[in-house]
């Protein structure tokens, strides 16, 4: 029976694993690095006093539909979430723009008749099915799934290539760049099998559970999480960098949430040779290069359906995505990237002095690149808001290296825990799933089933399979 835990970072997924033990009596320490808890679910001022700025995530469609979250009273430790009038823009070159809006109705009468009718033959069952469609999703893949009949309509279209299925569906080119931005939340080639997975689900999460922010930032939703451990009786300590085992006091189980790497240093010679071997070898994922923004005003979209959006997609069409994200993907430079941006500030206005405004935005790149690519992003944003150099008033780049160094889970740039390939989400970093060769150790991280994304579902199940191994 499972007595005493530790938990190696504060991440969502790692604060999960110690809120599901603590639920069942098990003492608790989580270890942290940082001298603040979050990991890449942090808020701080990194351009200038009192811009607030989301250090990773920022956007919360798999948060707000977690099973695992929405078991907690986190509203009771300060967590509220703010839906933005839209979830989603993708402005075009004509200065026109597609809003993913929250009715799948509302967002097929941009379309065109036939692109109308196919999106929501598209989307429909999903929606109808998101239910059933996040448990199972939220779950390993491997087995069979908690509601196989919503799986079997959800799973035809997520297995396709995007590239494949946009050009399949759809006529017209702004319908098709539209899901290609949605599907390049994979960090996969739009050529690749299942790369239309992360598409539909967060298509179908706009028109259901919605696409939220966190009211005061990402830090909220951590300390929220943080909040509710506390009152289990979970400790948390900061300013601890763990680089050997023995640093911790021994426990019945130790949790890793970090990177596959991190997982094979610190364990070290208490895993065994074959399977750090299979460690080493997890495929790693493209990185990210980001800019936070302190801006003096909004930004001047010259599509005004882009103010009525936290999210923003600059990517102009298919084709140019999909080149984006396969440079990326195999390791080459790419000088008009695909660019996720956010306007928090927007909705929420203690992110900025009055006023004015926070925007953040990135770029997949190939894993572990140090090029500067502030210029390429800021003429991206330029290209679809002239004058916008003109409203920055501060600015902070970090490249793959910088985010590595701040936290050594995002190895070489990586958010996602790994390439999210068909073959790595089923067995994660190994069919082991959570567990290690070492039964006292587990693996917690976004590495580990379901996937990336700020959900907590990889640290909750982890802790229920490390519980029942105990019995």
């Amino acid at each position: 029976m499972l007595r005493t835990a530790n938990i190696i970072g504060s991440g969502p997924n790692g604060l999960a694993a110690a809120i599901t033990l603590a639920q069942r009596g098990v003492a608790v320490t989580v270890y942290e690095r940082n001298q603040q808890i979050g990991g890449a679910c942090s808020t701080a001022e990194v351009t200038l006093p009192g811009f607030r700025h989301d250090l990773g995530a920022s956007v919360y469609p798999l948060g707000v539909c977690s099973p695992f979250f929405r078991s907690l009273p986190l509203e009771k430790h300060g967590l509220r979430w703010i839906e933005p009038d839209a979830p989603l823009a993708h402005p075009f070159d004509d200065g026109t723009a597609l809003t993913l809006e929250h009715s799948l109705d509302a967002t097929a009468a941009q379309l065109e008749p036939r692109d109308a009718r196919n999106w929501r033959a598209l989307f429909a069952s999903t929606v109808r099915d998101w239910p059933g469609i996040v448990e199972s999703v939220m779950h390993p893949l491997l087995g069979l799934p908690k509601h196989p009949a919503a799986m079997a309509s959800f799973g035809p279209a997520a297995l396709l290539p995007a590239q494949m299925l946009a050009r399949t569906v759809f006529r017209s080119e702004s319908a098709r760049a539209l899901f290609a931005g949605c599907a390049a939340h994979s960090v996969l080639p739009l050529t690749r099998l299942s790369s239309s997975a992360a598409g539909v689900v967060f298509v179908a999460a706009a028109h259901t559970t919605g696409w939220p922010i966190a009211a005061g930032g990402a830090q909220s939703l951590t300390d929220a999480l943080a909040g509710h451990l506390d009152s289990l009786g979970g400790r948390i300590l900061l300013d601890t960098e763990i680089t050997n085992l023995h640093q911790i006091d021994p426990a019945d189980a130790t949790f890793f949430d970090t990177s596959v790497s991190a997982l094979e240093r610190i364990a070290g010679s208490a895993l065994s040779p074959s399977f750090r071997t299979r460690l080493q070898h997890f495929p790693s994922g493209p990185g990210i290069f980001k800019l936070d923004w302190a801006l003096r005003e909004p930004i001047p979209w010259r599509a005004p359906a882009c103010r009525r959006t936290a999210t923003v997609h600059l990517g102009g069409s298919l084709a140019e995505i999909a080149l984006s994200e396969r440079n990326a993907f195999y390791g080459q430079p790419c000088d008009k990237p695909f660019v996720l941006l956010v306007q928090p500030s927007l909705f929420d206005p203690t992110r900025a002095p009055a006023g004015q405004h926070t925007a953040w935005a990135y770029c997949h790149v190939p894993n572990g690149s140090n090029l500067d690519l502030t210029d390429v992003i800021e003429r991206q944003v330029e290209r679809f808001a002239p004058g916008f150099r003109d409203i920055v008033l501060a600015r902070r780049a970090s490249n793959s290296s910088a985010l590595e160094a701040w936290n050594p889970n995002l190895a070489g740039g990586d958010i996602s825990g790994g390439a999210m390939t068909l073959s790595g989400l089923l067995t994660r970093p190994t069919a082991r799933l959570y567990r290690t060769s070492n039964p006292k150790i587990y693996l917690c991280s976004s590495s580990t089933p379901p996937c990336g994304g700020v959900h907590g579902m990889c640290g909750h199940l982890a802790a229920r399979a490390a519980f029942s191994d105990s019995l």
